[in-house]
């Protein structure tokens, strides 16, 4: 793909911008911040996980004002359906006529910003609604395929599955979101900032700063960021090692059902690209790959009841494979 220089900086000037838009409304976050907009440049579709009250909503919120993007929102329930996603078939009489034919009445999922807020609040049946939506980006419903709107990004929250309410989303679904973000409790200087700004009388404004076409040109550029051999082969290294098998080392041998499969490596080149697009680079480097291995795989990773156990968690796991499959010089 050619680019040339002027459009390359036209292009990612404006990113600078779009954090800083975001940041009139959300205070601290600065790292789940920047793994949104990874996702978001990617191409790929974000899970953001936190205790309620976080900011979880407000942060995808935000980010649907700064982008001049067609937004929606579905509060996940227990007794939400799938046609309530989708859409549905509904049967209309022309008075005029008499004449009774079937209307598509498109759902919330046909737009470019989709917030699935508390998706784990609904049945699995619910959930896999998404399943098609978010990798084919299209849908099919009463026997016809639609194509979803361009760009296409779903960002979902969950709550912590120790909570009462929450269903597990199936492990295929887990596996179409490229990033799995968590949110921790904010630092005391931020939680302070929280209280200032949401008690008062001013409303921060959050303008729109990219439109469609400023998010497919990125999407586009971030495929032609460069990323040499020796991080592809340890890439895929790292991928294969979270496997378990004879030569894998210890933590995986030990509290590691399933491994990563071929997407988790895909995932990481792409994510990889975008935060070098993201700081202004046109090269991924081993720093790209070691900021995002962990929400690029805490979420393909499935764990041993031992793990549970001895309260082993995937980010322990990750920890593990980093130290045994080490970057190239």
């Amino acid at each position: 793909m050619s680019v040339s220089e002027a459009e390359i900086a036209a292009r990612v000037e404006k990113l600078p911008r779009l954090r800083e838009a975001i940041g009139r409304a959300v205070i601290g976050q600065d790292l789940a911040v920047e793994q949104l907009l990874i996702s978001l440049i990617a191409g790929g579709h974000c899970l953001i996980e936190g205790v309620p009250g976080l900011g979880k909503t407000l942060l995808a919120r935000t980010l649907g004002q700064a982008l001049a993007l067609d937004f929606r929102r579905i509060q996940f329930t227990p007794d939400l359906m799938p046609s309530d996603i989708l859409g549905t078939e509904v049967l209309e009489e022309d008075r005029g006529t008499g004449h009774r034919s079937f209307r598509f009445q498109a759902g919330p999922v046909f737009t470019n910003l989709l917030l699935a807020d508390e998706v784990n609040r609904t049945p699995p049946r619910t959930q896999a609604a998404l399943l098609e939506a978010m990798q084919e980006r299209t849908v099919s419903v009463a026997g016809a395929t639609r194509q979803l709107p361009q760009p296409f990004f779903v960002l979902a929250t969950q709550n912590p599955l120790e909570q009462a309410g929450t269903y597990a989303l199936p492990e295929a679904q887990m596996d179409r979101f490229l990033l799995n973000i968590k949110i921790d409790y904010p630092s005391l200087a931020e939680e302070t900032g929280i209280l200032a700004q949401t008690t008062g009388t001013a409303e921060g404004q959050v303008p729109n700063v990219m439109d469609g076409a400023d998010v497919i040109a990125l999407q586009r550029l971030a495929r032609a960021v460069v990323v040499g051999d020796n991080l592809l082969q340890w890439i895929v290294r790292l991928v294969r090692t979270s496997r378990p098998a004879a030569e894998a080392p210890k933590a995986v041998r030990d509290y590691v059902r399933w491994g990563a499969g071929p997407r988790a490596g895909q995932s990481l080149v792409l994510a990889a690209k975008a935060r070098a697009l993201l700081q202004g680079r046109l090269a991924a480097t081993r720093d790209d790959v070691l900021n995002l291995a962990a929400p690029v795989m805490r979420h393909r990773i499935l764990l041993s009841y031992a793990a549970e156990a001895e309260r082993v968690s995937t980010d322990d796991v990750i920890t593990a494979l980093l130290a045994a499959t080490p970057p190239p010089a």
